[in-house]
């Protein structure tokens, strides 16, 4: 284990961080939000900077800052012509079974060069590159190169519910001024034909968190029931979980596939789009979900006694649509589940689809280059979700642009919401140096 001497302050921020045990289970249950938001919260000030706690509920804990950016015009300090910037995080994390790790997962272990940890991947690194970016730009007695609005969400986990969407819904005036943000899920390398490729996050898949319900008739487990609950519940998860959703190439998607034949030296028309996406290694399985619609079963509850038939039985949905096709995708959802099944939508939230051009994408992508001159950039469109959801609801425009470089073999994207989550030290000290640049510099 690395002395705390040896690191660097963006890996010991993180660490910190994975430490508080900030686990989401949803419907309102979590912990330590609000002790991760007061030791973030003190960072900020020891910059100099003014802070305000928001509580959605009772310890469900967002902090704010405000850092004011400089001006090339002296004389005219008009702000209207660099409009803000958020650079946001969240601090909770999903829960994680001690028994599945091979760490503990809010030990913050340092083992092999890697800081192991729930969060380590989703999303206390970002968190911890924005703190010591800040820190590195203020400290020296410099400012952003325009307003930036620091903000650190509770519950994305769980749609944002008591995080970034109360505070949009509430204080919409934390966000005034800014047009722009950035956040988590992009931004990362993957190798794709021998050639390091950093995936930049444009977009974002729609949300759709659904409760199925069948009722039944409650009787003695030896009896023969036609309506039986659990058995009608089956019979609609298993319609949906195997469903084959069709092909749809959204523009992002299409600009994705032409960038990784090319890097793959593939011919488009005779190479399928999943076809194509499989053959880019780690990347794959969060690519081939941006091709279409996915529905997955994630809970089932029914039943209290083995011998005793339920009266009812309830699954939980996790949906993730294209940009667009909400509408279509529930009347589907419809037909495949019946009649006879309740349908409840937990949490519905919005897709995005933003343009890879513009001067934000060109300063991005310009800053990945600076740092690493054989770098390709690719767009794509992350098959879950971040608090850019929320934001969008003021039309703020949000990409995922957490930089990290990292080594081949690691197999990133599969640790999200996974079993021992680990990200290099390397690669945080580079996304401190990359973040700390481009918030000078854009």
């Amino acid at each position: 284990m690395a002395a705390d001497e040896t690191l660097s302050d963006t890996a010991r921020i993180a660490r910190d961080l994975i430490r508080f045990d900030t686990t989401n289970w949803g419907e309102g249950r979590s912990r330590g939000e609000t002790e991760a938001a007061e030791y973030v919260g003190a960072i900020l000030e020891s910059l100099g900077l003014d802070i305000e706690y928001v509580d959605a509920a009772d310890r469900r804990t967002s902090v704010i800052a405000k850092v004011p950016g400089s001006y090339a015009n002296p004389v005219d300090t008009s702000r209207s012509e660099r409009p803000g910037l958020v650079v946001h995080g969240h601090l909770d994390v999903v829960p994680a079974d001690p028994a599945n790790w091979s760490v503990d997962p809010f030990g913050g272990e340092i083992r092999d060069g890697l800081l192991w940890g729930r969060g380590a991947v989703d999303m206390k690194n970002m968190d911890a590159m924005i703190l010591t970016a800040l820190t590195e730009t203020l400290g020296s007695g410099r400012q952003p190169n325009r307003d930036l609005t620091i903000a650190f969400f509770s519950d994305e986990e769980n749609g944002g519910v008591y995080g970034s969407h109360h505070l949009v819904t509430h204080r919409p005036e934390l966000f005034a001024g800014a047009t722009e943000a950035i956040s988590e899920v992009g931004g990362y390398s993957v190798e794709i034909g021998g050639k390091r490729a950093y995936l930049l996050q444009t977009g974002e898949k729609a949300l759709i968190w659904i409760r199925l319900r069948a009722r039944g008739v409650a009787a003695h487990g030896s009896r023969v029931i036609p309506n039986n609950a659990v058995t009608k519940l089956a019979e609609a998860v298993v319609a949906l979980g195997r469903e084959e959703w069709p092909l749809h190439l959204t523009d992002t998607t299409s600009q994705l596939l032409g960038e990784v034949a090319r890097l793959l030296n593939a011919d488009l028309e005779t190479t399928g789009p999943d076809e194509l996406l499989l053959r880019t290694g780690t990347a794959a399985g969060f690519l081939t979900a941006t091709l279409r619609t996915t529905s997955n079963p994630t809970l089932l509850a029914a039943g209290y006694k083995h011998n005793v038939i339920p009266d009812a039985a309830e699954a939980l949905i996790d949906i993730r649509t294209l940009p667009g096709d909400e509408d279509a995708v529930l009347d589907r959802v419809r037909e495949l589940i019946g009649d006879d099944i309740e349908l409840e939508i937990v949490v519905q939230d919005v897709g995005l689809e933003n343009p890879f051009s513009g001067p934000i994408v060109d300063a991005m992508v310009g800053t990945l280059k600076a740092h690493d001159p054989e770098a390709e950039v690719l767009p794509y469109l992350l098959s879950g979700g971040t608090d850019n959801k929320a934001l969008s609801e003021l039309g703020i425009t949000g990409y995922g642009f957490a930089p990290l470089r990292l080594t081949p073999e690691l197999d990133f994207p599969a640790m999200f919401h996974g079993v021992d989550e680990r990200v290099p030290l390397a690669a945080l000290d580079f996304g401190h140096r990359a973040l700390t640049d481009f918030l000078l510099t854009y």
